[in-house]
């Protein structure tokens, strides 16, 4: 009886969990249409904004998988549509020729500025901060 509910306890959780990011994504999504992007998008846009200094420049596209949590086929249209709307900009490594490098266009970053407080304020809203 006792892993029953301890399992049934840890399911609940994973729903909660689930629900939570349901909730926050929809939420995302809705107040970043008007602005041309979808929550992934402006995670995509965040993380190259906000990465250090030594990373600024570009990022591998590799990297960014684990990040954003899309398979690197979706990462690739995602990045492929921010490219086409001049957000972003891809370039083949030299070092590897199978790797993209993609760094975030001015554009891009007037973007990111312009959307960021109305992704933090839908956080704050959907998390309760």
């Amino acid at each position: 009886m006792a892993a029953k509910t301890a399992g049934a306890g840890l399911e609940e959780r994973w729903r909660d969990i689930l629900s939570v990011h349901a909730r926050t994504m929809c939420e995302i999504d809705r107040v970043l249409h008007p602005h041309g992007l979808g929550a992934s998008d402006f995670e995509v846009l965040d993380i190259l904004a906000t990465a250090p200094p030594e990373e600024r420049r570009h990022c591998r596209v590799q990297n960014l998988v684990g990040r954003v949590h899309l398979s690197q086929s979706a990462l690739s249209r995602l990045i492929g549509r921010l490219e086409k709307e001049g957000l972003v900009e891809r370039s083949a490594c030299l070092e590897d020729r199978r790797g993209v490098w993609v760094s975030l266009t001015e554009k891009g970053r007037q973007r990111h500025a312009e959307v960021l407080p109305l992704q933090r304020e839908a956080l704050a809203r959907s998390l309760g901060d």
